[in-house]
């Protein structure tokens, strides 16, 4: 497969993941990053439509791959947050929500989700 061919799957995946077909979105999603993986946008895509599919787990991983290459992408840290939150991983949730809300303190949501991984973190102890 070319780049051309790399591009249609992603454009295929992004497409139904905009119609709200999580699921059958992680399929050329999935196989687009098999075969340009260092493409962050690729990943993202992957990750939100893994996190719209609650497939949580999968999506930290996705998420995680976009932070190392691009570690001031804000929307990356938040999903990477929520998605630990969402696997009951509050601790680990309060750094990239920390710093998608130092990134972006401008977006209510992102504080919003800090300090609830904080509050959650703290109950448990961590």
């Amino acid at each position: 497969m070319d780049r051309d061919d790399v591009y249609e799957l992603f454009q295929r995946g992004t497409e139904l993941l905009e119609a709200g077909h999580n699921h059958q979105a992680t399929v050329p999603l999935s196989r687009a990053r098999d075969l340009a993986p260092d493409k962050t946008s690729i990943r993202e895509a992957l990750g939100r439509a893994l996190f719209r599919a609650q497939r949580y787990e999968q999506a930290v991983v996705e998420f995680q791959a976009v932070v190392d290459r691009a570690p001031t992408n804000d929307f990356a840290l938040f999903c990477l947050g929520r998605s630990l939150q969402l696997l009951g991983r509050h601790a680990e949730a309060r750094r990239p929500l920390a710093l998608a809300a130092c990134m972006q303190p401008g977006r209510r949501d992102y504080r919003i989700y800090r300090d609830r991984a904080r509050a959650r973190a703290a109950q448990a102890g961590s």
